[in-house]
């Protein structure tokens, strides 16, 4: 069985030994490498095949947005998820934006932890259940989120966009939101590359953060 080849970045050498301990328990995680800071894990991901990096936020030296940022510029294929102790909208967005593939709570669960990594290592969308109001909240404070209808006229999405959007944000995969819809796999790809250029976004993560921030996930 292949195993997914993961590092995992923090500056504080107890949190990253605890959680090695912990994810070595499962028998299809392998922990390659332990690193301090977003420098350091770019280093090793620069020289080693690398699945998915659990990667902190605040760090000193080279933090987890920077970190995050060098490693998908390096490597698109490496699926980074964030996860920290700190409910910021804006490192949150600052790390989606810059490739993140989801982002957890430290306080999440070892299962929901290992869950997360298996995720985003699928290529979908992790976001902890807390920090969806984070999104959502910073967009709309300054008034009501647009309205679903004033959306479809403002973007020019249909009805089908709009829930393939929801979809996607709500982290499935294109094959199971074609078994949702009842459509092939192939017209729900056709259908994001669509979306992706009439909201003149880059993948499925600006996507979802663009459903978060529209108040198009519950």
């Amino acid at each position: 069985m292949d195993k997914i080849k993961i590092i995992i970045v923090d500056d504080e050498k107890l949190i990253r030994e605890g959680l090695k301990i912990i994810l070595s328990t499962y028998e299809d995680i392998e922990v390659l490498a332990l690193c301090e800071d977003g420098q350091k894990a770019y280093e090793f991901c620069k020289e080693n095949k690398v699945d998915v990096v659990l990667m902190d936020i605040r760090m000193e030296n080279c933090d987890g947005v920077l970190g995050t940022k060098l490693i998908k510029e390096h490597n698109s294929d490496i699926k980074v998820l964030i996860l920290t102790t700190f409910k910021d909208s804006e490192y949150i967005e600052d790390a989606l934006k810059n490739g993140a593939s989801g982002y957890l709570l430290k306080d999440s669960s070892y299962d929901l932890i290992y869950g997360g990594i298996k995720a985003a290592f699928g290529g979908n969308i992790v976001v902890h259940p807390d920090i969806i109001p984070k999104l959502v909240v910073k967009e709309s404070s300054g008034g009501e989120a647009i309205a679903k209808e004033k959306l479809q006229q403002e973007t020019g999405l249909t009805e089908r966009e709009i829930i393939i959007i929801q979809e996607i944000a709500n982290g499935l995969t294109n094959k199971e939101i074609g078994e949702k819809m009842f459509l092939t796999e192939g017209t729900i790809k056709n259908n994001i590359t669509t979306i992706l250029s009439k909201l003149a976004l880059r993948d499925r993560t600006q996507i979802a953060i663009f459903a978060f921030k529209n108040n198009l996930v519950k």
